[in-house]
This record gives structure tokens, sequence and C-alpha cells, in this order.
């Protein structure tokens, strides 16, 4: 008999996993920095590893859950969490085994995606998937907040960055232990079951516009958060409580996302998304002091429903794609994150440059080549209202027709 409680309850830790690899790892960058001497481009592609594995792991796994079973998927992504977060640990700072820890830990959270996403949608139909989509989703953010928090505190007290990692490795044994001896859901029909009409619903127009929104809407989202500790760490606002007050928005939204949703439409929801990441980002870029906490909401208000309504979509209006749909287009989005990641650093270490040559020093110096960096994200979300106007009016037509 399959327990759907037990299999959700054990998808919601195995995020939490995620979003705790994803907030500490983003606290301890600057400990990185100051004990190994690691320059910006090398903490982002450190940190690229981290989304490298992540679409890796959620394409093979979208590939292969028909045969295998999401259940399997599970068993490799704690084998994989466990071995990225030891490796971390015991790394004494080695920049190649560092890549490689990282490297693990990307695919085990890819191989959470690949697997709980597809098992939700079976496991629920309509609005009620949706609505777990985005309840299943919001862990992502609000493991952020807990890790976050735990981060600040830790790194407050001086206990170490290896300290941090290990409690990355408590909700890993917690889903693991959930999903031990459970039965996951079959696939609601043989259409979806089959790899090759997947593939062939994945070669439409729609998805493949989809699959171009994906990236941008990932890096909008991924891109400053990862970067916030470093970006606005001379704002006059705590960089991790930014980081707590964003994820903590997103948790509560995504939380009552069921009735937002059904009152203006998925498609609407994703536009009103997009003004408000483009708001939110350019005014991170300008503020500084309390204001930026202000800033932060806006612009978590504005990625909160971005990836569960992305996946959300695909999984409602191509449901011919199945779990390889799914998987691809979250793999899509940590993919873009992955390739940005370096590049941002190396946006950052230029924006040091321009702002040195222009005579800033110390803590200005720090500040305005983090906000410049910002002002240069703010294009991410912008292009992303034009494609979801586009959208929001496509889908209006057709529904009509």
């Amino acid at each position: 008999m399959i327990n759907k409680d037990r299999l959700f309850y054990g998808s919601c830790f195995a995020l939490i996993t995620t979003a705790f690899s994803f907030s500490i790892r983003a606290g301890i960058l600057d400990q990185l920095a100051k004990q190994y001497g690691f320059t910006g481009e090398q903490l982002g592609t450190i940190n690229s590893m981290w989304f490298l594995g992540f679409p890796i792991s959620m394409i093979v796994g979208g590939l292969i859950y028909n045969s295998v079973g999401g259940k399997k998927i599970m068993q490799f992504a704690f084998l994989a969490h466990t071995i990225g977060i030891l490796l971390t640990i015991f790394s004494g700072g080695n920049y190649m085994t560092l890549l490689i820890s990282t490297l693990l830990i990307g695919l085990g959270n890819g191989c959470t995606e690949a697997a709980c996403n597809p098992m939700i949608a079976d496991a629920y139909d309509g609005n009620k998937m949706n609505a777990m989509l985005n309840k299943f989703h919001m862990w992502f953010p609000g493991g952020i907040v807990i890790g976050s928090l735990i981060s600040k505190f830790m790194t407050e007290a001086n206990t170490g960055w290896e300290a941090q990692i290990w409690i990355i490795l408590l909700p890993a044994i917690i889903y693991a232990y959930l999903f031990w001896g459970q039965e996951f859901p079959k696939p609601k029909n043989e259409v979806a079951a089959s790899v090759g009409e997947n593939i062939k619903a994945m070669l439409s127009p729609l998805f493949i516009f989809m699959f171009a929104c994906m990236a941008l809407t990932a890096i909008s989202e991924f891109g400053p958060q990862q970067w916030v500790g470093l970006i606005l760490s001379k704002s006059g606002a705590d960089p991790m409580l930014l980081l707590a007050i964003t994820t903590g928005t997103m948790a509560v939204a995504r939380f009552f996302a069921g009735p937002v949703i059904h009152k203006i439409s998925q498609t609407g929801v994703l536009l009103v998304s997009a003004v408000l990441a483009t708001i939110g980002l350019f005014l991170l870029s300008k503020v500084t002091g309390g204001t930026a906490y202000a800033a932060a909401f806006v612009y978590a208000c504005g990625i909160a429903y971005f990836w569960p309504n992305m996946v959300g979509f695909v999984a409602e209006k191509i449901p011919a794609s199945g779990a390889l749909g799914m998987s691809v287009i979250g793999g899509v989005g940590m993919f873009s994150s992955s390739i940005f990641q370096p590049i941002i650093g190396n946006w950052i270490d230029g924006a040091k440059t321009e702002a040195a040559a222009q005579g800033f020093q110390g803590d200005a110096l720090e500040l305005a080549a983090g906000q410049a960096t910002l002002s240069t994200m703010v294009a991410f979300p912008a292009i992303l209202i034009v494609a979801f106007i586009g959208l929001y009016f496509w889908t209006k037509n057709l529904k009509k027709a």
C-alpha cells in the first residue's frame, strides 16, 4: 500500500537537505576565502559544481525513472549526499576535493528533484497536485531560512565551517528513514511512462519556450541568493538575515500558493512574479541599510512561485512529457545556474577592479562592486516580463478557443 503522507514528508526532508547544502555553503564562502585565499572566480567554480551535478542527475533520473523507479533514485541520492558531505568536511580546504564533493552533493540534490516531482504529480490530481508541488518546494526556501540562521549563529560562535557542514547530514538521515521500505506510485498514464512519447512532447514549441524561460527564472532566483553574503556584506544589512527574509517570504508564499494560482491563473502568477523580481532586484542594487530588508521582501515575492509553477505548468499543460519533462525543465534551471556561477564571480572581481580604479576603498569598494553586480543581474527577470506577457495572452486565447 502506498503511504502518500510518508512519501511526501520524506520528499520534504530530502529537499531540506538540498536547501541546507545551498544556504550553509553560501554562509561559509567568506570563511573559505579568508582561510584558503580563494578568489571570487574560484569560489564561483566550487559553487558551479553544486549546480552542475543537479541537472546531470535530474536528467539521467528522468530518463530512468520509469524503468528503475523513484525509490532507487532516492537511494542513490542518500549515498551521494553522504559521501559528498563527508568529503567536504575532511577536504582540508583542498580545491579539487571541494570541487568533487560539491559535485556529489549536487548529484544527490538532482536525484531528489528527479524522483520527488513525478512522485507527487502521480500521487495527486489537478489543483491538489499544484498545491502539493508548491508545498513540497516550500521546503527549499524554508530549509534555506533554517540553514542560513544556523550558519549565522555558528559563524558568530566561531565553530568552524566544518561543523556547519555536519548539519547537512541530519535531514538526509531523516529522509532515508522515511523512504525506507516505501512503495512509490505508478505513472498516471501509459503515454507519460513512454520515454519516446516524453521526448516527442518535449520537441513541441511550448516546451522549448518553457525550457528557455526556465533558464532565466532559475538564475534570477539562485544567482543573487548564492552570492548575497559577499555581494551585500558591506551594505549595512546582515547578509544572512537578508537571505533568511528572502527565503522565509518564499516559504510562506508557496504554502499559500493554491488560492493564489486559483485566483490569477498559473501564467498570471508567473508574469506578476517576473515584475516583482525585477523591481526587487533593482532595489537591492541601489539601497543600503534597513531598506535592503524591504527590497529583499519584494524580490522574494517575485521569485517565490517561479520554480514550482514552471514544473507544475509542464506537468499540467504538457503531461505527455512525463517525469522526463519535469526533470529536464528542472535540469536546465540548474545547468544555467551552474554556467553563471563563475561568471557572476568574475563580474564581482571585475566590478572590484573598476571601483578601485574610481578611488573606492575598503567597505565602500565592496559595496560598489556588489551593487554593480546586482544591477547586471536585473536583466534576467526583465527579459522574463516580456516572455510571460506573451505566454499569458497565448494561454488566455487558447482557453477561449
